[in-house]
């Protein structure tokens, strides 16, 4: 075992006494393993406190050159997550999943160097990432969302679970993943609302759902109980919890069913942000509703209304029209 492993240990030793959420460390960890990996074969560098800022940038261009898992952090991994067989192999990463990992790394040498453990952070006049550029978030329009939810056949069970968790996400806005862990404990049918423990969920602990979801929620509820017998809110044909991998199939599949082509389940979070922007809600409580980390974010990912867009949102606030109708 090597210094840089220890290194390593030590920060995520840190990182879970901070109470980070197992998804956020899986991804620090991933970055600085491969990271490491890369130094110890390209560099023969086995410390971190080795690490020079030249190693950073070249790192940095050795990953916009790079295919996707081209590399992976160990052998294990490799054999556990079959990267050969998967169709995007080799395909260029994107700056997005580039700045993550540069933006981990940074953390852990920002951690170094705070504590004492090395006396040079290589990162500290690295001050820019790759520049992304913005692509629009995607929408489905009211007609396709209401042909989706028409196509369901709800005599079916998981048709009908699946029907559900659309209406759901997009009166929401929650993420895919906390939406499939709901458990029936969670529920507080009286109030419209959804307890999200935290381990589940990023930022707020909670969302609240409108009276017309409630009806949905209690029809599917006395559907579900008298099919299956399970602690969640959605759960497979044997009552476990369904996968994110598992929806995403099937949302892709009734979505071609319609003739709605490269839509996914990320796109009804989407709509919910833009039609409650449009409706008059202001983006900070859009903001805490989604649990962002800071307006930033929800700034950066929803304020790309189209031209269309801003022209319905602006005739309700016309100066003008609203001074001559007290005429």
């Amino acid at each position: 075992m090597v210094q840089f492993d220890y290194d390593i240990d030590d920060f995520m030793s840190y990182c879970q006494s901070q109470n980070l959420r197992p998804k956020t460390m899986q991804s620090y960890e991933q970055a600085l393993r491969i990271f490491e990996r890369y130094m110890i074969e390209v560099h023969q560098i086995k410390e971190a406190s080795e690490v020079r800022e030249g190693h950073i940038k070249e790192y940095i261009e050795y990953l916009s050159k790079r295919g996707k898992y081209t590399i992976v952090a160990n052998d294990q991994s490799k054999a556990y997550n079959h990267p050969d067989s998967r169709s995007d192999l080799n395909k260029p990463m994107s700056d997005i999943t580039i700045n993550n990992y540069l933006r981990n790394i940074k953390v852990f040498f920002n951690y170094l160097f705070e504590n004492h453990y090395i006396k040079i952070n290589p990162f500290a006049r690295i001050k820019r990432s790759l520049n992304n550029a913005h692509r629009p978030v995607d929408y489905l329009s009211d007609v396709e969302f209401l042909n989706l939810i028409k196509s369901f056949d709800v005599s079916k069970f998981h048709e009908y679970r699946d029907c559900t968790i659309c209406q759901l996400l997009i009166d929401t806005g929650m993420r895919l993943g906390e939406t499939l862990l709901i458990k029936l404990t969670d529920m507080d049918m009286v109030r419209r609302s959804i307890y999200l423990p935290p381990e589940n969920t990023k930022g707020k602990k909670g969302r609240i759902y409108s009276a017309e979801m409630g009806k949905y929620l209690k029809r599917w509820l006395q559907f579900k109980d008298r099919y299956r017998d399970s602690d969640y809110l959605f759960c497979t044909n044997e009552g476990k919890p369904l996968t994110v991998s598992n929806f995403e199939k099937n949302f892709k599949d009734h979505a071609k069913r319609v003739g709605t082509k490269n839509a996914h389940p990320h796109m009804l979070r989407n709509n919910f942000a833009k039609r409650f922007l449009m409706n008059g809600g202001n983006i900070y409580t859009l903001s805490r509703i989604l649990g962002h980390s800071s307006v930033t974010v929800t700034e950066k990912a929803y304020l790309d209304l189209d031209d269309e867009d801003i022209r319905v949102n602006y005739a309700p606030y016309s100066p003008l029209e609203n001074i001559m109708k007290k005429k």
